[in-house]
């Protein structure tokens, strides 16, 4: 598991993300209660989630942030990222973000494909 946290806030919500491979809705289930072991996590207002396994497909996780898992899954699409989930974490701040949150979810997941080692992008 790889996590980024500290990069990202916004009118007081703070962001981070953590990814890894997986490849069965059990390894999704798995990485998820592994994230909640670290009781920030636990804690946070959203873990939002997307995945695009081997053998079942597309299955995300919206955690109460309506659509972000939509997102998730759609960049994952885009880079053609398969076998691998992307967890983007949201710790309320007291604004509402309104739009902005999915472009703070976007942020989030490109930083994580830029930054993730190896790199997950080919």
């Amino acid at each position: 598991m790889q996590q980024f946290s500290g990069f990202l806030s916004d009118r007081g919500s703070k962001y981070a993300v953590s990814g890894g491979p997986v490849a069965t809705r059990a390894e999704i289930k798995a990485f998820l209660k592994d994230l909640a072991r670290d009781k920030r996590f636990a804690k946070a207002t959203h873990n939002t989630w997307a995945a695009i396994l081997p053998d079942d497909g597309p299955v995300k996780g919206d955690d109460g942030e309506a659509g972000a898992g939509l997102v998730i899954l759609r960049m994952l699409e885009r880079e053609e990222l398969f076998g691998h989930i992307i967890v983007v974490t949201r710790w309320f701040g007291g604004t509402k973000l309104g739009g902005d949150r999915f472009r703070r979810v976007q942020d989030c997941v490109d930083h994580y494909i830029a930054n993730a080692q190896p790199q997950v992008r080919q």
